[in-house]
Formats: structure tokens, sequence, C-alpha cells
């Protein structure tokens, strides 16, 4: 398995962007797709956004909307989550996650490895 620690989470007010940052290790291989998923209070962990491990397939759920963007740096072991325009509704738990394989992404099942998540509050 992959440890996984995210980063940059916190409170910005609305129509702020943020930048997360999850940061792996303990795989030496970077031969896996990575995602991102976030759980608000009362509600079920839901997908955001996945990458390919050449980061060439990059799905995304149907909010986003074009405000998120989602990347990776192999050489860093790092993947990034770009959020512009946030809004009160993107306060959630954020969290990366390291794929079993090419399939699935936007299925929790599809992954193996979880980060411990960082909070995002939107709010004025």
């Amino acid at each position: 398995q992959v440890q996984l620690v995210e980063s940059g989470g916190g409170l910005v007010q609305p129509g702020d962007s943020l930048r997360l940052s999850c940061a792996a290790s303990g795989r030496t291989s970077s031969n896996y797709a990575m995602g991102w998923f976030r759980q608000a209070p009362g509600k079920e962990r839901e997908f955001i956004a996945a990458i390919s491990w050449r980061g060439v397939t990059t799905p995304y759920a149907d909010f986003v909307k074009g405000r998120f963007t989602i990347s990776r740096d192999n050489a860093k072991n790092t993947v990034y989550l770009q959020m512009n325009d946030l809004v009160p509704d993107d306060t959630a738990v954020y969290y990366c996650a390291a794929a079993k394989g090419p399939a699935a992404l936007r299925k929790e099942y599809g992954y193996d490895s979880w980060g411990q998540g960082t909070q995002v509050t939107v709010s004025s």
C-alpha cells in the first residue's frame, strides 16, 4: 500500500481558490491512478476527480463544472487539486486515494489507500 498525506485545506470565502496537495510514499512505482473524494457533514463520501498515472485520463464529477483541476507530479509523488470559485457547498473533508488499477476510478472500491483528509470550509 501507499501512505497518503493531504494538505492545503483551510477556511476561505466564497469565490476564493485553494490548491490541495497529496503526498504519496511507500509504493516505489508511480504507476497508479489517483483520485480525490470529499465528504460533507451528514453526507456520503463522493467522487471529485481522478487522474491516470500518466495524467492522460482525468474524469471529473459533474458538480465540478470546470471549477476544479486535478494534476500530478510523479517526480514529487504528489497529486494536486486546484479548486476555484469555491462555494459553501464545497465545505467538506477532502481525501485523496490511490487506485487499485485503471478501472472504477469514480468508485470508492476502486481505491485501496486513503489519506486522513483535509478540511475545507467555505464561509463568508
